[in-house]
């Protein structure tokens, strides 16, 4: 009998470096914009009549060869699933929900500092990053996804009470959690200041540059860096820490038209050189810098160590990254000379997250599905 995996469970085996082979049963354009690293592809769906040859010479697996099948929603995988257990197979397994699934698997780490702690929540599939900072008994989140859940959680594996949740910006990759989060533990919503020129809708506690918020005697300061968005805000977490959202990751900076459009990307990577050099590397070389992303190619792929913190510093940054030692007509030549693949659904996304429009829980899973498309593409 073929074994069924939380997409939990599944991420738990590929961490033990357990030998598998996953197969993934999505047509061609899906399998190519976004999956398992490493997967093969074995297009089938429950009405096709299965051929243990053909499986075999596409995927070149044995019946001895321990195989976990994968599709959208687990519907395909698992009658896959039930052929290749027909067919004498002998160590199959389906993960419930298929990529769906995977989107919403988060790794917790800890992050300890002198001052305070800081759990990142690791989004494996997507490459989004959030973060849970604690101090005192009491807990801020910066930058929750929908999955609010996870962010309640990891507050509470420091023994804290949530006391304020912000947002970098408005996201256009993935749904914000932030206000549904502020709303159910009952606790003032942070953005910057500047969010009402994007028709944000609802209201928030607007932070101007370097305004700070009290959390269990923590200074959590507000630095505006526009750029990437005009309204991004980068937090400054004591003296030891910056979450910088999607102004600088840490192998690259975020994209600039998103918000101004192709024509107008040159305006938001003049305001990015602005907010590098005037504001986030005028921090001490010491300061860590959390950004919030990191990048997950089409094939799944990352550059990270999931479960590892992915941080770096001001100082490695400023030695390490390029991009940061071109003259401003350099950079903003750089930045907008060759544009990436926006992120799927943007513009809905923003709209959702601006308030603009509704989504329920099912198109919320659909628009996000595939990896996060927020850095700039730049050599």
């Amino acid at each position: 009998m073929y074994q069924s995996l939380s997409a939990d469970q599944f991420r738990d085996r590929l961490d033990a470096d357990e030998p598998l082979t996953v197969v993934d049963t999505r047509p061609s354009e899906s399998f190519e914009s976004w999956r398992v690293a490493d997967a093969v592809q074995f297009v089938y769906k429950p009405d096709h009549e299965f051929d243990r040859d053909t499986f075999e010479a596409e995927t070149g697996l044995g019946p001895s060869d321990p195989i976990v099948t994968m599709c959208a929603i687990g519907k395909s995988s698992g009658a896959l699933a039930e052929e290749l257990d027909a067919a004498g197979y002998e160590n199959v397994a389906v993960v419930e929900g298929g990529m769906e699934a995977w989107s919403a698997v988060y790794d917790h780490v800890t992050i300890e500092y002198d001052e305070f702690s800081v759990v990142q929540l690791q989004r494996r599939a997507k490459g989004c990053l959030g973060y849970v900072i604690a101090s005192e008994g009491e807990a801020a989140v910066v930058d929750a996804t929908r999955h609010t859940e996870e962010f309640e959680a990891a507050a509470d594996s420091l023994d804290s009470e949530i006391v304020a949740v912000f947002d970098t910006h408005v996201h256009a990759d993935h749904i914000s959690g932030g206000r549904e989060l502020a709303a159910e533990v009952g606790v003032p919503y942070y953005l910057g200041a500047t969010a009402t020129d994007r028709d944000v809708s609802y209201e928030f506690e607007p932070l101007d540059s370097n305004d700070v918020v009290d959390v269990g005697g923590l200074d959590i300061k507000a630095l505006s860096t526009p750029g990437h968005t005009s309204e991004m805000v980068s937090y400054l977490v004591g003296t030891e820490a910056v979450l910088t959202g999607d102004t600088i990751f840490v192998d690259s900076l975020g994209r600039t038209e998103l918000q101004f459009g192709d024509g107008d990307a040159a305006t938001g990577a003049e305001l990015l050189y602005e907010s590098l050099h005037r504001t986030l590397m005028a921090e001490p070389d010491s300061v860590n810098v959390l950004p919030g992303h990191f990048a997950v190619d089409n094939d799944g792929t990352v550059a990270i160590t999931p479960g590892e913190p992915v941080d770096t510093t001001v100082g490695l940054l400023r030695t390490d990254l390029d991009l940061l030692a071109q003259d401003r007509e350099t950079f903003v030549e750089t930045l907008t000379e060759r544009l990436p693949e926006k992120p799927p659904n943007y513009e809905r996304v923003i709209g959702i997250n601006t308030g603009q429009e509704a989504v329920d829980d099912g198109e919320a899973t659909e628009l996000e599905l595939g990896p996060n498309r927020c850095a700039a593409e730049a050599d």
